[in-house]
């Protein structure tokens, strides 16, 4: 019995361990790009079609883009929007959310650009209809800070 008590504590203590390294290294691990959150700097993916993972970046080093909002599709009904719908609602969410969230106007802005992720169709079908919206530069050059204006 007595051994069978050490091996259970010994696993504990290894998921705990596991555990705790994914808290302590999110910012520096690749996951999900549905996963990201306002604040979250991450390397954004080379490729245009569909995004699965991103390489997490903590914002005191290079990154190429900062999540600066992140919710639902507001654009109404439960079908997959179309054409141009996505690129209307960054417009209509994403830009006072940029604007809020840098200190800048996005109008006049030369430096920061946005990007966006949005739900595949089989996503939105499975109930993601999640929008990320990020601020990159630009130049493509890499960031080494927070674009988050100071408050």
């Amino acid at each position: 019995m007595k051994g069978f008590l050490a091996g259970w504590g010994i696993r504990i203590l290894i998921i705990g361990a596991i555990a705790l390294g994914a808290f302590i290294f999110r910012d520096r691990l690749s996951g999900s790009a549905g996963d990201l959150a306002v604040g979250d700097c991450f390397q954004v993916p080379a490729e245009s079609v569909e995004i699965e993972d991103v390489q997490h970046s903590p914002c005191n080093e290079a990154h190429t883009g900062e999540v600066f909002y992140a919710a639902d599709y507001a654009g109404g009904g439960d079908s997959y929007p179309i054409g141009m719908q996505f690129d209307d609602a960054v417009g209509a969410q994403c830009l006072p959310a940029f604007n809020s969230y840098t200190g800048r106007d996005y109008q006049s802005d030369t430096e920061l650009d946005i990007g966006y992720f949005y739900p595949t169709m089989e996503g939105w079908n499975e109930g993601d209809h999640e929008i990320v919206c990020y601020a990159v530069r630009m130049d493509s050059a890499t960031m080494t800070s927070s674009v988050k204006v100071a408050p």
